[in-house]
């Protein structure tokens, strides 16, 4: 359920190794680096459904969009590097993998960092909380190699959309009481970060808002 990341300047460190001979992802030591200057940019939400991430090794992903093992050439592209929340790696067996986890070396069309393609204009939520597409090769990588119709990120989106609802709600008293002021200020509020970091799941906020007031 992504949402548009404008990449910012790439780490020095990984600029210093890319100029070394031999240089690869594996080989190269300040990938600390990597990780916050990538969820920083981020805002601090994974890449793909914008769950809370934090730059720590045993609590999220460096992500190749375009995989490793088919396009070595862009192993340490930082255009092609995102922050991933873990997706269940290394969690129960019976829970379902996502993002980075489930999608492994599969390749996906769908970019959150290309500004032409706009991932916030193909992507939509149900009511439910299912994410979707009308195109149906995006949403094919949305519910099957991305699986973000698992049912734990689903409840998370429906329960965002239910809490703004009741949020402007309260503000006049009745739903059918919102103007047009209130859902744009609300808009506003998700669309910017707040000491760095981005609400998760604000995307899904804004699709309904926007919804809301004829903008989607």
């Amino acid at each position: 359920m992504m949402k548009q990341i404008k990449k910012a300047d790439e780490p020095a460190s990984l600029l210093t190794h890319r100029k070394k001979s031999h240089a690869n992802y594996d080989n190269y030591p300040e990938k600390d680096d990597l990780r916050d200057s990538l969820v920083k940019e981020q805002g601090y939400i994974c890449c793909y459904c914008m769950q809370r991430i934090v730059p720590d090794a045993e609590k999220m992903k460096i992500e190749h969009r375009q995989p490793q093992t088919k396009y070595p050439e862009l192993q340490l592209d930082y255009q092609n590097l995102l922050a991933s929340c873990k997706g269940n790696d290394g969690g129960p067996k019976h829970l379902p993998r996502h993002c980075d986890t489930n999608k492994g070396d599969q390749e996906i069309t769908i970019d959150p960092v290309d500004k032409l393609k706009n991932c916030e204009r193909v992507i939509k939520y149900r009511r439910n909380g299912r994410i979707y597409s009308d195109d149906p090769v995006i949403n094919h990588e949305l519910n099957d190699i991305l699986n973000l119709n698992t049912q734990t990120l689903v409840n998370c989106r429906e329960a965002i959309r239910v809490q703004i609802i009741k949020e402007l709600t309260n503000i006049r008293g009745k739903k059918s009481a919102w103007t047009s002021s209130d859902i744009k200020a609300k808009i506003q509020q998700y669309e910017n970060k707040i000491n760095g970091k981005y609400r998760p799941f604000c995307q899904v906020v804004i699709y309904f808002l926007k919804k809301r007031i004829g903008e989607n």
